[in-house]
């Protein structure tokens, strides 16, 4: 199992997660962060500390975030999404965007 992040994430990409992350599994996008489902060993520290709740366990993702396994798993094999490893300040807009949901048109790979 791994764990998965999910639409609340886009256009906010909070990093408070990957400071807590053994195995420096967190990819950073644009506008998003992933999680590699090869380096996840499901320790789960990340998920309390999301401030949107973005964060699940793979068997514990919502329905209508099914799509994003698959996606995270895609995004975190692209040459341009890097390993991140220390906290940086969340988008600009984060607080515009943190309680909107259906944001998957908004992310940009």
């Amino acid at each position: 199992m791994t764990h998965v992040v999910s639409e609340s994430c886009i256009q906010c990409k909070y990093t408070d997660c990957v400071d807590v992350c053994p195995v420096d599994c967190f990819r950073e996008g644009p506008n998003f962060l992933t999680i590699d489902p090869d380096e996840c060993i499901d320790c789960a520290v990340c998920i309390p500390e999301c401030p949107v709740n973005a964060i699940y366990a793979e068997e514990d993702l919502p329905a209508d975030q099914q799509h994003m396994t698959q996606i995270n798993a895609e995004l975190a094999l692209l040459p341009t999404w890097k390993s991140i490893t220390k906290r940086k300040a969340p988008l600009a807009t984060a607080d515009e965007w943190k309680d909107k949901t259906g944001k998957l048109g908004e992310l940009i790979r």
